[in-house]
């Protein structure tokens, strides 16, 4: 048994208040509907408490064990839509199943905030208004989503095509970095040795020419330079005044590509040779399904171009979609002003054509959502291909350049040597 707080509206339109012992959740507001109160607000009662009624401060070890655990994941969000979407299916109510997935969870964050989604729904709100709390949990893509499956009754269906797509997006986001990671690690680690040796071992060869040779080669003067400079970089005022304007600077470009640098960053990453293609190959697989999703749930196309807009990734296309918008305002067509922005391919621009035409808009962009997320595989498998090559082969300019601006001074005074 458990108390519980609530607030209630009797029968005669009076507010009440007070604490009810019931066996659970449901039974209390069972409980108060018997006596004609309408329960409005229901929290449950802590059950530590000290002698003098004040909650008992408690040293939560686990807070401290699981310090890294604080973030409620892409993965995290992926489990609670499957789980959410099987519940729904089997028949279970919204407000049951929510608690089944809160109760089966082990990371406090997201067990926390299930258990706030679960406090919103049982006080009335419905579940996109409850998640709408949690913006940085969930995109506008999950929130519209799940209120279009509220507004039309298919809650179920909904969540599982969320999950679909959520899917999609956390195994593109895997593969590449799992392909990244081991030629960015041999690149870390070749730097490291760059380092090294440009501080440790080259000042220490060039002593031992001495005075050999009157000037030096350019390679081998740049890399002396830039042997003093990491040396002298914390040891020294100017040093620390380098790395001090290195990190002001840094903060300041991360700030501008979020803020008002955002479209020009953007755009600039579409023009990145294979990149810029991978980038634009996964946005139109994105628009394709989330557009077709959203009209097969019975969102306006208006309202549908607005969340798809927020999902494609890119600024610069987001805005193309605005003015795509637009111009289905002023009565446009969707596949005339799609296919003037000059960003969308021909194919998706003839779907979308025929959709309009033959009112299977929703169907046909989700048949052909599995084309273009195909072709967004077969893009992203030829960028990883080529990406590590392309790392090993800076890798290997930076060690060259290096072994040459070491060696030059000693061919140099061989040279010079045979000369006399």
């Amino acid at each position: 048994m458990g108390q519980y707080s609530y607030k209630a509206v009797e029968q005669g339109g009076v507010n009440v208040t007070g604490i009810i012992e019931a066996a659970d959740r449901r039974s209390a507001v069972a409980a108060l509907a018997d006596k004609g109160q309408f329960v409005v607000e229901l929290a449950q009662e802590a059950q530590a408490t000290s002698i003098n009624g004040e909650k008992k401060a408690e040293f939560d070890l686990s807070k401290l064990l699981n310090f890294g655990s604080r973030k409620v994941t892409h993965k995290d969000v992926l489990a609670i839509t499957s789980q959410l979407s099987t519940a729904l299916r089997a028949g279970l109510p919204l407000l049951n199943a929510l608690e089944i997935i809160r109760d089966q969870q082990h990371k406090p964050s997201t067990k926390n905030m299930l258990n706030e989604l679960v406090k919103s729904v049982s006080s009335g709100q419905s579940l996109s208004e409850a998640m709408a709390r949690h913006e940085k949990t969930f995109n506008a893509l999950c929130l519209s989503m799940v209120r279009v499956g509220e507004t039309g009754g298919m809650l179920d269906e909904t969540t599982a095509q969320l999950a679909t797509m959520l899917s999609r997006e956390g195994k593109i986001k895997s593969n590449m970095k799992n392909a990244s990671a081991y030629p960015i690690f041999v690149l870390c680690i070749g730097l490291v040795s760059a380092v090294i040796v440009i501080t440790g071992v080259l000042p220490r060869i060039l002593g031992m020419i001495g005075d050999a040779i009157a000037v030096l080669p350019l390679p081998t003067r740049i890399l002396l330079g830039l042997s003093d400079l990491i040396k002298n970089l914390f040891t020294t005022a100017y040093g620390w005044a380098i790395v001090a304007v290195t990190i002001a600077g840094l903060h300041l470009l991360r700030k501008w590509i979020k803020s008002d640098g955002k479209i020009k960053w953007d755009s600039f990453k579409l023009k990145i040779p294979i990149l810029g293609s991978v980038l634009r190959t996964i946005a139109v697989g994105r628009f394709a399904r989330t557009l077709g999703a959203l009209t097969k749930g019975g969102v306006t196309i208006l309202e549908a171009l607005s969340v798809v807009r927020d999902t494609l990734g890119n600024e610069l296309l987001g805005r193309e979609i605005d003015s795509v918008a637009e111009e289905v305002k002023r009565g446009e067509s969707l596949a005339g002003p799609l296919g003037s922005s000059g960003y969308f391919p021909p194919l998706l621009v003839q779907i979308v054509s025929i959709g309009e035409q033959t009112g299977k808009l929703d169907e046909l962009l989700l048949n052909a959502a599995d084309t273009f997320d195909d072709e967004a595989d077969a893009a992203i498998n030829r960028f990883m291909a080529i990406f590590p090559a392309i790392l090993i082969l800076l890798l290997a300019l930076v060690v060259g350049f290096i072994i040459a601006a070491t060696l030059l001074p000693i061919v140099v005074m061989q040279f010079g040597a045979g000369a006399i």
